[in-house]
């Protein structure tokens, strides 16, 4: 773990209160100032000093500046205790040259000599109360009791006039400002203040800034390294940047929140020995007027005094034209964002953008257990969970079943209504299917199962560019077990089922079923789900010739739905019974196109055997004897579905009579279902008994 402490440093217990060598030679700069003024004034004589303008006050005044300045310099000279101040002003001064915060400061920010004075002196008066009667006395005028442009002038001897304006660092980066409320802030009388949080930085060494607050903080790398490969890219693009020019790099990472998109930020800042504030720009986001703007500025400041970067944690929340303006002011500055952010070329800056990978089933499992989670659940080792995720699911871990509730709550994201859940009662044995059927489906599920093995282990993720997703079709009649098939995959595969409602999702408008589809795949991308579109028809049809808009929209939504189905990185089902009506090019994009055809006879003997027990849960004779078992199976071209149906209705008329289930009930069960049909059960096709 690097730790990069910025607490200030302590001397037995408490903070250090040593004055910094530049505020002590401004001390002796004001003790030698003030033994000048009071030779001034006691050649006036006047004992009314500062409380009447005198007729000295006036010919002082009045007399040329270059003729005062020599005189004060004579004074400085001739006078034995200004010539001590002069000697120790000097050698605090050198001391300051060593002063490694003082340096970096007026260094870093390219302040000139006057604006470092005028520093100095405001931050003089921040730092002791009493420094306020000290201007007063050396403005001689009570009520002037601030750092101004004249005054220190005079304390350090300009040899020229001075004016600064909005443009000058102290301002731009906030360490020092005119007054509040002054008509004139520029002029040369008006008063400066400091900046508190600047003045704990260097006194203090507190890397740290009260205006931020929270929205700031130093990271520290906590987590090994995720994305070796990424971090590699990155090291060597900069040393590549840093041999060729010298300007500010921008580093983009792209991935969602939780990805790690700080950690690795900060895994590259460790490399190179400097550490990495992190701001978040969602939190400066919802500032008003130009709060946002100075936080983005004492952040950049921050990162600067303690020679480290900054990273803007959800940067696209953020102004672009807020984030532009830091541009350019430090030398390296990260963007955590979930999509790519537009910005302009500038050759001053050299921007670099990656994307995160999703983490492979390997680094999820020894994440978990470095997490302290133990054994890996099968739901982290298959769920597509971020390193927050498995970091919180770790802390939650209470057994496989909590678990997987914790990483269905931090991976579902419900579309509203568009969504519906299915129930899975059904286990490979409740469902009845020809043998080369059930085989296909078998390896749908063996490659839902082997997905993270061949395709990370074994390196053939290569051969899947535009997704990690199955997808499969499943075509037949209507009850031939498309849907129950659907659950006892699910089931098997421990997965949730979730029912696309194509009622909620197609919509006449234009545009809206596009969006409504997005949320659909949105809400599955990482949920461990199946999504299942029944009556995929509806959706997938073919495409037509564009005679009017309609159509072109129409084609539009298609193509929309072809490029979704690829990039999806679940497993989708779809089902439908007019398999003829799909566009060609979609089901050649299908991985799986699975054919349900009605049960033969030895199946259908099968399910009138499950649909018809002989006993009841609590062993009580269920049928009566003769139940023709194999006219029922050979004579009657019955799926699935209807069989159940039948054998359902047949139940309901012998509870009714309060006897056993006989072949009379089945028989009438049959004809009913025969007549939902459209067919008629004749006397040939089962006889019923007398």
């Amino acid at each position: 773990m690097v730790d990069h402490d910025m607490t200030p440093a302590l001397e037995n217990g408490r903070l250090s209160k040593v004055e910094p060598a530049y505020l002590r030679a401004l001390r002796l700069r004001a003790l030698r100032r003030a033994a000048w003024m009071r030779s001034l004034w006691a050649q006036d004589g006047s004992s009314t000093q500062g409380l009447a303008i005198t007729e000295a006050d006036v010919n002082r005044i009045l007399t040329d500046p270059a003729e005062m300045a020599a005189a004060e310099e004579a004074f400085y000279r001739a006078d034995a205790e200004a010539r001590q101040y002069t000697l120790e002003i000097a050698e605090w001064e050198r001391a300051a040259a060593g002063d490694e915060r003082w340096q970096r400061l007026t260094a870093e920010f390219g302040l000139s000599t006057e604006e470092r004075d005028l520093l100095a002196l405001a931050l003089a008066v921040e730092s002791d109360p009493w420094w306020r009667r000290v201007c007063g006395y050396l403005h001689d005028d009570a009520s002037a009791s601030q750092a101004t442009l004249w005054l220190a002038s005079g304390l350090y001897g300009w040899t020229r006039e001075v004016r600064l304006g909005p443009s000058s660092p102290l301002v731009r980066w906030h360490m020092a400002q005119p007054a509040e409320g002054v008509a004139n802030p520029w002029a040369a009388a008006s008063p400066w203040t400091a900046d508190p949080q600047l003045l704990r930085w260097l006194v203090e060494g507190q890397a740290a800034d009260g205006v931020l607050g929270m929205h700031a903080q130093w990271l520290r790398v906590e987590w090994p390294c995720l994305y070796p490969e990424t971090l590699a890219a990155m090291k060597n693009s900069l040393v590549a940047i840093g041999r060729r020019q010298r300007v500010s790099v921008e580093i983009e990472i792209a991935g969602p929140k939780g990805a790690g998109r700080g950690t690795l930020a900060a895994q590259l800042c460790a490399s190179l020995g400097i550490a990495l504030l992190a701001v978040d720009a969602q939190a400066l986001a919802q500032m008003e007027g130009s709060a946002a703007g100075e936080r983005v500025q004492r952040a950049v400041r921050l990162a600067r005094l303690c020679g480290g970067a900054v990273l803007w944690r959800d940067a696209d929340a953020l102004d672009a034209k807020v984030l532009k303006a830091a541009r350019r002011e430090i030398g390296l500055s990260f963007y955590a964002t979930a999509v790519s952010l537009a910005w302009g070329a500038d050759r001053r800056v050299a921007r670099l953008s990656y994307s995160l990978p999703r983490l492979t089933q390997r680094v999820r499992c020894e994440l978990w257990r470095q997490e302290g989670g133990g054994p890996v659940p099968r739901t982290v080792a298959d769920s597509p969970l971020l390193p927050e995720e498995i970091a919180a699911a770790a802390r939650a871990s209470a057994g496989e079943q909590a678990v997987a509730l914790t990483c269905h709550t931090l991976l579902h994201s419900a579309p509203g209504d568009l969504l519906q859940a299915v129930p899975l009662p059904y286990e490979w044995d409740d469902i009845v299917l020809p043998e080369q059927l059930r085989r296909h489906l078998e390896e749908l599920e063996s490659q839902v199962r082997l997905r993270n093995a061949v395709l990370e282990d074994w390196g053939f993720e290569r051969l899947t560019p535009l997704g990690r997703g199955i997808s499969a079709l499943f075509a037949g009649p209507s009850g031939t077990g498309k849907t129950m098939a659907a659950q006892v995959m699910a089931r098997s595969l421990g997965l949730a089922l979730r029912r696309v409602d194509l009622s909620a999702v197609v919509n006449k408008y234009i545009g809206e079923t596009e969006k409504h589809l997005k949320q659909v795949f949105d809400a599955c991308e990482r949920d461990s789900v199946i999504l299942f579109f029944d009556e995929a028809d509806a959706l997938f049809g073919q495409r037509t010739q564009v005679k009017d808009a309609h159509d072109r929209f129409a084609n539009i939504e298609i193509n929309y739905l072809l490029q979704r189905m690829e990039q999806f990185d679940g497993l989708a089902i779809l089902a439908t019974n007019r398999k003829e009506d799909l566009d060609k090019a979609f089901l050649r994009r299908l991985r799986f196109l699975i054919d349900f055809l009605p049960p033969g006879v030895a199946e259908r003997r099968v399910l009138w055997r499950k649909a018809l027990p002989e006993r009841t849960p609590e062993g009580l004779e269920l049928l009566e004897e003769g139940i023709q078992w194999e006219k029922l199976a050979s004579q009657l071209d019955l799926t699935g579905a209807a069989i159940k149906a039948a054998a359902l209705r047949a139940a309901f008329l012998a509870c009714e009579e309060r006897s056993r289930i006989g072949m009379r009930h089945i028989v009438a069960g049959v004809r009913r279902e025969m007549q939902k049909q459209g067919r008629i059960l004749r006397a040939n096709d089962l006889e019923e008994p007398a």
